[in-house]
């Protein structure tokens, strides 16, 4: 049980291939962190008043 071994963690590794033994890590992205969520809500809230300032100039024309 070794490098050469395709059915092994470390034969897994060495050949640069996927199994049972060595599974991918998911491509999906753990919960935000509270700080994030903060952020982006906090960008939302100042781009608003642009937003509506651009929609308002547009129904005047």
């Amino acid at each position: 049980m070794g490098k050469g071994d395709k059915k092994s963690r470390k034969g897994k590794i060495f050949m640069g291939s996927y199994g049972v033994s060595r599974p991918r890590k998911s491509k999906k992205s753990k919960s935000a962190s509270p700080k994030k969520i903060a952020k982006k809500a906090e960008k939302k809230a100042a781009a608003a008043p642009k937003k509506a300032a651009k929609k308002a100039t547009k129904k005047e024309d």
